[in-house]
């Protein structure tokens, strides 16, 4: 319900540039919690450029609150075109790896959506890895590597599913990004090297031995570059499909191992 001080406060974020300055009043004078000290701070933080869901210290991602950190990669609503396109193929107890998996969000969508799931969530980013293990806790396991290095070998040629959110900005992109995600996220969280999908490559070259037969991987692209993507994985022998969803504007590849 407005009152004269939220007001006030969307004056001074919608000043500051917000779009959604009554929705970010609202949620700062929540998180704020009548505590006028801790409120200034939150305020601040915001008016000096951090994201709102870092500031929370968490974001809202399929109906779900995800803890979040500085650095740490905020999860966007168009990945859950990946979570949806996943959880079509998994059923209780299948075998899931979250690959790059940032804050956790697409495993912990999972785990909502499905039930009790075998998951390994995997970052090479240390403060990831330590965001992910708060947000799944026990119901899944994180590990810290590059890519499929650090995944259990009692997964070869077993997994289900591996849904995947790798940087795909390409590297001379990243100064064209709004400062929110150049500055406050790390770059090995966006940077998808020249082209965008050296990480794609990597994973198509990669996911084969991982997946058992009819196995996939969910993989979230821009619409512009998914059909390279897809590409990528066709020359790897994967079975492949381009999915959007306009309602998030998300896009994947959808890879299946055919042998």
């Amino acid at each position: 319900m407005p009152t004269p001080a939220r007001d006030a406060l969307a004056a001074r974020l919608r000043a500051a540039g917000s779009v959604f300055a009554e929705d970010e009043a609202d949620l700062l004078l929540a998180a704020g919690d009548g505590d006028a000290v801790r409120l200034r701070g939150l305020v601040q933080r915001r008016l000096g450029g951090e994201p709102l869901e870092v500031v929370l210290g968490w974001a809202a991602f399929d109906g779900h609150r995800v803890r979040v950190a500085p650095g740490v990669f905020v999860p966007r609503a168009r990945t859950t075109v990946v979570v949806e396109q996943a959880a079509r193929r998994l059923a209780a107890y299948d075998r899931v790896v979250d690959l790059c998996c940032g804050a956790g969000a697409i495993g912990l969508a999972l785990l909502e959506r499905i039930g009790p799931l075998d998951l390994v969530a995997a970052d090479l980013d240390p403060a990831a890895v330590e965001v992910a293990a708060e947000n799944l806790g026990d119901r899944g396991i994180v590990v810290l590597g590059d890519l499929f290095a650090p995944l259990p070998t009692r997964l070869l040629g077993a997994v289900d599913v591996i849904a995947v959110n790798a940087p795909y900005v390409p590297t001379g992109a990243i100064a064209t990004m709004p400062a929110e995600a150049r500055e406050h996220e790390h770059r090995m969280a966006l940077d998808g090297g020249v082209d965008g999908l050296d990480l794609h490559r990597r994973v198509a070259a990669g996911a084969g031995e991982w997946l058992r037969p009819g196995g996939t991987v969910v993989i979230e692209v821009s619409g512009a570059q998914s059909g390279d993507s897809a590409a990528a994985f066709a020359t790897a022998g994967f079975a492949t499909e381009v999915v959007t969803d306009p309602d998030v504007d998300g896009t994947c590849v959808v890879a299946t191992r055919v042998s």
